[in-house]
C-alpha cells in the first residue's frame, strides 16, 4: 500500500441515463469506497446524466474539458471512471488529462495486487492484469511512460510489459501453465479431503458482509479481517465443530462486488471453483447495508456464473443487531438472522448448518440398468434403502438421503433418479 503521506488525490466520474440516477449515485459512492481503499483521497464525484455514451469519451466532450480544469484547479493525480473505459476511449481521455486515467476495473484489478498473499493469488492477479492491458496496448506507449507509479500501475505495469505485446501474450501463457500446476495440486488436496468423507462448507458474500468475521467466530481462528473492501483475498479453510461433535470444513472466500471484472471472475476461476465443490453455501449477508437486496443479487449473478446456483444455500443475515431484525424468529428454514459478535447466535448458526447438512432428507425413486453395477453400489453406499425390486433391465429402488450426500452423487446416476 502507499504511505499515508503519499495519498494519490482522485477524482470520480459515474455516467448513465437519469432513468438511473439512484444506481448510478450508489454505484459511484461505492467506487469512492474501492478508492479509499486503495488509498486515494478523493477529491470530487462528477456524474453526467446522458442516455447514450459517447463512444469515443465516454461523457460528452464538453463534461471532459470541464473535469480536465477541476483536475487541474485542485492538483489531481487521477480521474477514475466508473465504467469500463474502451481501448480508443482511454487513449482519447488520456490525450486530454492532465493526470492518470483509469477505471472501475483497474481499480479493483489494483485493489487485488494489493492484497494477494498467496502464491496463487498473485497469479491470478498479475494474469487478469495482463489480460486487462492487452487490448490497451496501441499507440499508448507515450501515455503510458509518463504515468509513474501508484494506483492503477501496480503489478505488471512496473515491469514495463506493457510496451511490448508479444512478450506479455508469452507471459501470459507463463502464467496460465502456472495456475494450471496450483490448480492440480488443489484438486489433490481436494481429493484427498473428500476420502476423509469431510463436508465442505464455503462462506460466500459481498465484499465487507463479515464472512472473515464469521469464520473467526465460528472456528475460533485468526484470520485477518477488517472493516474494508476485499480485505480478505486468498481463500482460507479450517475445521469447524459443530454441537454435535462432528467436524466439517469450512472455506472463506474472496468478496463479490457488482460489476467484478470479468478478468477477474476468469482469471479466479480455479479459485472460486472451490465453491462449486462445497456441500452447502453459507451466503452472509450485510444485513444493515441499506442496499443488502442488490448486494445479494450481485452475488447470486456470480454463483450463476460459477455453475453453482444449484448448491444449497443457508442465507446468513449478519449485522442483524443493527437492524429491526430479530434473531432467532426466522420463519424461512433457509435463512438465519444473527450477530457474529454474539455467542448465542454463533450458536445458533452452527446448529442451523448441522441441521441443514445432516437433517434435510430427499426421498427417490431410482431405475438403474444391472449392468451398471457401479451406480447401484454407489447409491447403497450412501443412502437408506427403502424399497428395491430386480427386473431382467434394471433395479428399482427407493431410497431415503441427507441432501449433501445426493449433492455428491454422480450426474450419470442422478439422470436416473426422480425426486
Amino acid at each position: 500500500m502507499e504511505p499515508q503521506g503519499q495519498k494519490e488525490k482522485a477524482i470520480l466520474v459515474g455516467c448513465g441515463p437519469s432513468s438511473h440516477k439512484w444506481e448510478i449515485r450508489s454505484s459511484l459512492e461505492e467506487l469512492e469506497r474501492l478508492a479509499e481503499t486503495s488509498q486515494a483521497d478523493v477529491l470530487a464525484k462528477v456524474i453526467q446524466f446522458r442516455d447514450q455514451i459517447d463512444p469515443s469519451w465516454l461523457i460528452g466532450r464538453g463534461k471532459a474539458e470541464e473535469i480536465v480544469q477541476l483536475a487541474e484547479e485542485k492538483a489531481a493525480d487521477l480521474v477514475i471512471f466508473d465504467q469500463e473505459l474502451s481501448p480508443a476511449q482511454v487513449r482519447n481521455l488520456e490525450r486530454l488529462f492532465p493526470c492518470k486515467v483509469i477505471d472501475r476495473t483497474q481499480l479493483i484489478l489494483d485493489i487485488f495486487a494489493q492484497r494477494a498473499r498467496t502464491r496463487e493469488g498473485r497469479l491470478q492477479v498479475e494474469l487478469a492484469q495482463l489480460e486487462y492491458m492487452l487490448p490497451r496496448l496501441a499507440g499508448r506507449g507515450k501515455e503510458l511512460s509518463r504515468l509513474g507509479g501508484g494506483i492503477g500501475t501496480r503489478g505488471p505495469g512496473e515491469k514495463k510489459l506493457e510496451t511490448d505485446r508479444r512478450h506479455i501474450q508469452r507471459q501470459i501463457r507463463v502464467l496460465k501453465r502456472e495456475l494450471e500446476e496450483v490448480k492440480k495440486h488443489r484438486q489433490l488436496h481436494h481429493q484427498r479431503r473428500k476420502k476423509m468423507d469431510l463436508i465442505q462448507v464455503a462462506l460466500v458474500g459481498y465484499t465487507n458482509a463479515g464472512k472473515s468475521t464469521l469464520l473467526n467466530r465460528l472456528t475460533g481462528s485468526e484470520v485477518y479481517a477488517e472493516n474494508q473492501l476485499f480485505a480478505t483475498l486468498d481463500p482460507t479453510t479450517r475445521l469447524l465443530q459443530l454441537p454435535s461433535g462432528k467436524k466439517v470444513l469450512l472455506t472463506d472466500t474472496v468478496g463479490f462486488i457488482r460489476n467484478l471484472p470479468h478478468q477477474l471472475v476468469a482469471a479466479f476461476r480455479s479459485t472460486l471453483e472451490q465453491v462449486t465443490v462445497a456441500d452447502l453455501l453459507l451466503h452472509v449477508v450485510d444485513a444493515s447495508h441499506p442496499e443488502a437486496g442488490e448486494q445479494m443479487e450481485a452475488v447470486e449473478k456470480v454463483l450463476k456464473e460459477l455453475g453453482a446456483a444449484h448448491l444449497p444455500i443457508l442465507t446468513v443475515y449478519n449485522k442483524a443487531d443493527r437492524t429491526d431484525l430479530t434473531p432467532g424468529r426466522e420463519t424461512d428454514e433457509t435463512s438465519i438472522h444473527i450477530s457474529a459478535f454474539d455467542d448465542q447466535d454463533i450458536l445458533r448458526l452452527k446448529e442451523k448448518i448441522e441441521q441443514v447438512i445432516f437433517h434435510e432428507q430427499i426421498e427417490g425413486r431410482a431405475e438403474i440398468p444391472v449392468e451398471r453395477g457401479e451406480w447401484i453400489s454407489a447409491l447403497y453406499r450412501s443412502a437408506e434403502i427403502l424399497s428395491s425390486k430386480v427386473t431382467e433391465l434394471s433395479i428399482q429402488i427407493e431410497f431415503r438421503l441427507p441432501l449433501h450426500e445426493f449433492e455428491r452423487l454422480s450426474p450419470e446416476l442422478k439422470r436416473y433418479i426422480r425426486t
